[in-house]
């Protein structure tokens, strides 16, 4: 187009329509394209329509070149605009109407905004609501995991046994170190406050059963939890949203595969395994730094140390702590793998996600270890 056409267009915009009206009603004309190309045009005839209410209206379409669904939009903007509701349509093709029903169907089903600003009993109460949403799912998918894990000890050949050694290499073996370093610091932390507290009273031997038997206990299986937490099962949900996102889960189902079996029980099995490997290692590494920290402040050497531990300190403790582990490293797995599961088609949500699966997984190890702790007192243990 040159410059004059130019020029020519926008001094004489292009029309749109044509309104004949009448005290009993009137008649919409439609012309030319009302399409994506011309939606600046279409908004500023509707703005700028000095249209009037209308009782009746007829809508003719036989000199309409195009309409699309930006067009349509515009449509029934101006159709509001005159308060038309059920106007009478002619002239028009049926793909033509097929677009004109399509997006007001659409716009039907818009919802206004909820207000932001409810009461606290509201958000509260909505909150309550999805809390008990969100374990009524957890319970139903370690029910699902469950179901898959007997099915599988009667048919062992559908373990996926290299996926499961993968994941041990990457929930045991490569998170050594950093618990290793942990437990030395909590160890060391733990060691130096009973020391400066037993030294006033000369009770400086007990340091071996209150360190000991704390991070047996408590600390280790706990503190590990939150690291496997943060570590695996944050991987486990990234994984798992992953796959979602570029439809290899459903690539998975079309092969005639179940996810459940091929991707969720071996990470939930390698985590089991891990755990108590892990809390062992804990244990070990904590005891050695409070040991340290015993033979430099309190005058506790090695030998003595080892020697009250193995005489004073019972193995119901380590047990304990061991039977903690793999109950900890199935809700972690299982938390992780439904949430990357549920991941929505965009990255935001894998992000969201990710952040949910590490506070569900701490708030739920926190839970855990306080029923475990009124359990096991119960029992006497």
């Amino acid at each position: 187009m040159n410059r004059g056409n130019v020029a020519e267009t926008l001094k004489n915009p292009p029309v749109f329509f044509t309104l004949d009206s009448s005290r009993n009603g009137g008649t919409l004309e439609l012309l030319g394209n009302w399409t994506l190309a011309n939606v600046a045009a279409l908004r500023e005839a509707v703005e700028t329509s000095g249209v009037s209410a209308l009782a009746k209206l007829t809508i003719e379409g036989k000199d309409l070149d195009a309409i699309d669904t930006a067009g349509s939009l515009y449509l029934l903007k101006l159709l509001e605009k005159m308060k038309v509701s059920e106007p009478n349509i002619q002239g028009f093709s049926e793909d033509e109407l097929s677009v004109i029903r399509l997006v007001k169907e659409r716009l039907g089903t818009l919802h206004k905004l909820k207000n932001p600003y409810s009461g606290i009993l509201a958000r509260i109460g909505r909150s309550a609501v999805d809390v008990a949403s969100t374990f009524v799912e957890l319970l139903r998918f370690i029910g699902h995991s469950a179901s898959e894990f007997v099915a599988s000890l009667f048919n062992p050949r559908t373990i996926r046994m290299r996926e499961l050694f993968v994941q041990i290499e990457q929930c045991c073996v490569n998170a050594i170190p950093i618990v290793s370093l942990v437990m030395l610091l909590i160890g060391i932390v733990i060691a130096y406050l009973f020391a400066d507290q037993l030294k006033r009273y000369g009770g400086n031997i007990f340091i071996v059963e209150g360190v000991t038997i704390a991070i047996a206990r408590e600390l280790s299986p706990v503190i590990v939890a939150i690291l496997i937490a943060g570590r695996s099962g944050s991987a486990f949900t990234a994984q798992l949203g992953a796959m979602k996102l570029n439809e290899e889960v459903e690539a998975l189902v079309t092969l005639g595969l179940e996810p459940m079996r091929v991707l969720v029980l071996p990470r939930v099995l390698a985590l089991v395994l891990a755990m108590p490997i892990l809390v062992f290692v804990g244990d070990v590494v904590g005891i050695a730094g409070s040991m340290l920290i015993a033979d430099l402040n309190l005058d506790v050497t090695g030998p003595t140390f080892l020697d009250r531990l193995r005489s004073m300190v019972s193995v119901r403790h380590f047990v304990l702590g061991f039977i903690k582990a793999p109950v900890f490293a199935v809700f972690i797995a299982v938390i992780g793998c439904r949430m990357g599961l549920n991941v929505e088609n965009n990255a935001r949500s894998i992000g969201l996600s990710t952040t949910a699966t590490v506070v569900q997984s701490i708030v739920s190890v926190i839970l855990l270890n306080a029923a475990f702790a009124v359990i096991f007192q119960q029992l006497g243990y």
